[in-house]
């Protein structure tokens, strides 16, 4: 007996055009985590997939599979936001690009992640706003490693238990994954300078509502240090540095 089609919200982490008029499409969706399926006349069927197979768009998904291991049959999706305000900016373009496909490597196929989910769609609505591009990066990639079981340790010294008010903070060590206070700040390979006034903005801004995060102002140097220390520590846990994160920094230099 066949199963009956499931329904879900979903975003699109990216898609494969395959022979004249089919894609193979990557979603992550609320109720079954990451999905892979068929659309089979996607490239020509303006009716079923009109504007939905895009990078990041949000669409419900209508889909059909024998079992969770098989590759899905795509039957509709209709568009809930495709973030016009977005796609009209190139760099902003670049910026969800890349926290789909952060999402993309920290999740796995079939795994499901409400949390994760809704934190996608938070971030995408403030870059959608016009809020803060690179505040608003920042506290996506901080708190999808939070919610992915990779938090780096901010709170306390990774090696002595320090907390920052008691001692300060002078390095980030990408390797443990944490800070070092100040008696334990000697060299060491993969340690990255940093501020203590940045570590407490990221801890503020860890904890903050979603919607209360454009109030927060990031001085340039928390910015830029910030920015270091994430992009080190993600490059680090994936092995690798994400292809839309090159991409933004071409552009970056084009601006």
């Amino acid at each position: 007996m066949s199963r009956p089609p499931l329904k879900t919200p979903a975003f699109v982490i990216h898609f494969l055009n395959y022979g004249e008029s089919d894609r193979i499409v990557t979603f992550f969706t609320r109720e079954f985590g990451k999905v892979k399926g068929i659309a089979k006349g996607a490239r020509r069927s303006r009716k079923r997939f009109s504007n939905a197979i895009e990078p990041f768009s949000h669409a419900t998904i209508l889909f059909s599979r024998r079992d969770e291991n098989s590759l899905a049959v795509i039957e509709n999706c209709d568009v809930l936001n495709h973030y016009p305000k977005i796609r009209a900016d190139l760099a902003r373009t670049m910026r969800a690009s890349y926290m789909v496909e952060l999402v993309d490597q920290f999740t796995a196929e079939g795994k499901k992640s409400a949390a994760i989910f809704q934190l996608l769609e938070g971030f995408l609505g403030l870059l959608e706003a016009g809020h803060g591009a690179e505040e608003t990066t920042l506290f996506f990639e901080l708190r999808l490693l939070t919610l992915s079981g990779y938090e780096p340790m901010l709170e306390q010294c990774i090696l002595c238990g320090t907390t920052i008010d008691e001692t300060g903070v002078t390095l980030f060590d990408t390797a443990r994954g944490g800070i070092r206070c100040s008696k334990c700040s000697r060299g060491e390979e993969g340690c990255i300078p940093v501020s203590t006034g940045t570590v407490k903005t990221l801890l503020m801004g860890n904890g903050m509502a979603p919607d209360r995060i454009p109030r927060l102002i990031l001085s340039e140097n928390a910015i830029r240090e910030s920015s270091r220390i994430l992009r080190h520590f993600i490059r680090h846990t994936l092995g690798r540095e994400p292809r839309s994160l090159q991409v933004l920094d071409e552009i970056k230099k084009m601006m």
